[in-house]
């Protein structure tokens, strides 16, 4: 059975949108975590995307005609999963849109063979997942940044969620990984 892996960056107090990564993420860009992302985008087959995460990698990814580490080709090559409840605006290489009864075929997907389905971000889609029962692996990249507003990543009010810790791990510039598995 596949396990659908979430990758998330965060800071410390939880703020994750994309909109301010570049106060609070781009100053501790480092070989050491981008070989993380790597790892995790290279052992995986799939994408499973919310829609504002998706329309964000669709416009990204696929104008990236330098490889150098092979990301941008696997990305676009690889099969992406995308819940949304309207039409997809831009097509992205090997899209489907999944639009009713997301948690079955969610579950139908990690049934399937092949490798890991990463789920980049999309906050929203992982809540309801979460609440489900269908994320094996939470991968959180936290920097050492208080934002004090803005997007969290867990949303206030979604329940208790028991977590194993599966790994910590200090990366350069002081962004810590954390690696947890549900444990109920």
């Amino acid at each position: 059975m596949r396990k659908i892996i979430v990758s998330a960056g965060v800071t410390i107090d939880g703020i994750f949108e994309a909109e301010t990564m570049g106060q609070w993420a781009a100053p501790y860009y480092s070989e050491e975590r981008d070989a993380f992302i790597r790892g995790l985008i290279l052992a995986s087959d799939a994408l499973l995307l919310g829609r504002k995460t998706y329309d964000l990698q669709a416009y990204y990814w696929p104008n990236q005609k330098a490889d150098k580490y092979g990301i941008a080709n696997h990305k676009n090559s690889m099969s992406k999963y995308v819940v949304t409840s309207t039409a997809l605006q831009s097509q992205w290489n090997n899209s489907t849109a999944i639009k009713d009864n997301v948690l079955g075929e969610v579950a139908k997907l990690k049934q399937q063979p092949g490798k890991d389905i990463l789920i980049e971000g999309s906050a929203t889609l992982v809540g309801s997942l979460a609440q489900a029962g269908l994320i094996d692996e939470y991968n959180l990249l936290v920097h050492p940044a208080v934002m004090g507003s803005g997007k969290h990543f867990f949303k206030e009010g979604a329940g208790l969620t028991k977590l194993q810790l599966v790994e910590s791990q200090p990366i350069s510039l002081g962004v810590v990984l954390l690696r947890y598995a549900p444990t109920n």
